[in-house]
């Protein structure tokens, strides 16, 4: 089976190196592609070192390749002559630590971009591509319900500047929803519509204290209750995405929050049915997201970790395992694992060669994930001890 692998291996590094080629216009956004022009970069890289950089310009849309020996992205650009401004954008980030062989760098560079924020007019430096980036890089807090759209400028001789970005603020109000205050935030034009957008259904049995063609203010103030039935309004938390980003050159186990996510909010209310003090029935009537949840991104490592050398059969041998209970050791294993030392279950309560729980195999063996010889003396000795042998 281990020859298998190595065969497989060999095969697929060769279709990777074709796809490279095909993929020649692809750009990885992060700057961590597992095979983006690297096979090309290598060979085309100018300079001597034992690194190879493939950096991106999107100034110039251009890609060169140099060789170097320096620790991080900054002291590597530096020797090469490099200029970036405290506005640019570099990923990976100028002071990582340049610890693998290959790497793809990309520079974003800032630009002019016009704010128009109301009656505030502002020009900032950005290099982010997206709206968000550009509201984050200018510091300037806007909500969910707030409208951003990114244009041409329109006077680019006068304002020096190409693109223009515009806010529209929502309208922020005071609704009591069923015997609860809450304050929104709103693009809606009227009560109506505004019931619309917060999926707010009214029964026959509903009121508003305004008619729903009211037009809505920035400042307003209405109230919707329900007639007869007991109504009560909680807020409830809303639990937060979670994204995983795969990252090539960082190795399986590896696991860094990139953007850490947030529980949002919900104002749901209920209706109530009580019967001589004591609550009979309840049902949900309005739903209402006062807080919209972050989503959190995770960066998690893909690359496979070094194995020792050597067949099954050589890692049995240095483990101690009898030649004749190869064929029983090999039957477990594969049937657990695959001969995977770094395998985990669906549910991650059980791990490595033979399946045990991650705490008890890492004290017996604290590198579990790459040492498979040390997984076989520790399952060998559970199935000596407890069975008399394999």
């Amino acid at each position: 089976m281990w020859k298998n692998s190595t065969k497989y291996f060999l095969v697929n590094s060769r279709l990777r190196t074709k796809f490279c080629v095909a993929a020649f216009a692809f750009i990885t956004l992060g700057g961590l592609g597992v095979c983006t022009l690297q096979n090309i970069s290598n060979a085309n890289a100018q300079g001597e070192g034992n690194k190879v950089l493939s950096v991106y310009d999107n100034n110039t849309s251009t890609r060169t390749s140099f060789r170097t020996d320096a620790k991080t992205v900054r002291a590597a650009f530096e020797d090469r002559g490099i200029e970036i401004s405290k506005h640019d954008k570099v990923e990976p980030g100028l002071d990582e630590e340049l610890s693998e062989v290959d790497y793809n760098v990309n520079i974003y560079r800032a630009k002019p971009v016009l704010i128009e924020d109301g009656a505030v007019r502002e020009k900032i430096m950005s290099s982010s591509q997206t709206s968000d980036g550009i509201v984050k890089d200018a510091g300037i807090k806007v909500y969910d319900e707030d409208v951003i759209s990114v244009t041409q400028a329109q006077n680019t001789a006068e304002d020096g500047v190409a693109t223009s970005l515009k806010i529209t603020r929502a309208k922020e109000i005071t609704v009591d929803i069923f015997g609860k205050q809450t304050h929104l935030r709103t693009q809606a034009d009227t009560v109506k519509d505004f019931l619309s957008e917060k999926s707010i259904k009214l029964s026959e049995n509903d009121e508003v204290s305004v008619p729903l063609d009211t037009k809505i203010k920035n400042g307003d103030s209405f109230s919707i209750w329900r007639n007869g039935k007991q109504t009560i309004t909680i807020d409830e938390e809303v639990e937060f995405e979670v994204e995983k980003i795969q990252d090539a050159d960082k190795e399986v186990g590896y696991e860094q929050i990139k953007e850490a996510g947030e529980k949002g909010t919900k104002s749901v209310t209920y209706e109530v049915e009580i019967r001589n003090g004591q609550e009979v029935s309840r049902n949900k009537i309005s739903e209402v997201e006062t807080k919209k949840s972050k989503k959190q991104i995770v960066i998690v490592g893909i690359k496979q970790k070094a194995l020792p050398a050597g067949s099954h059969e050589d890692w049995m041998a240095a483990a101690g395992i009898s030649p004749s209970d190869y064929g029983y050791v090999n039957y477990i294993f594969q049937h657990e694992s695959t001969w995977r030392p770094g395998a985990r279950n669906p549910s991650g309560l059980y791990v490595g060669l033979g399946q045990t729980s991650p705490a008890t195999l890492a004290k017996s063996c604290p590198n579990w994930e790459t040492d498979p010889i040390c997984q076989i003396v520790f399952f060998n000795g559970y199935a000596t001890s407890r069975y008399g042998s394999w």
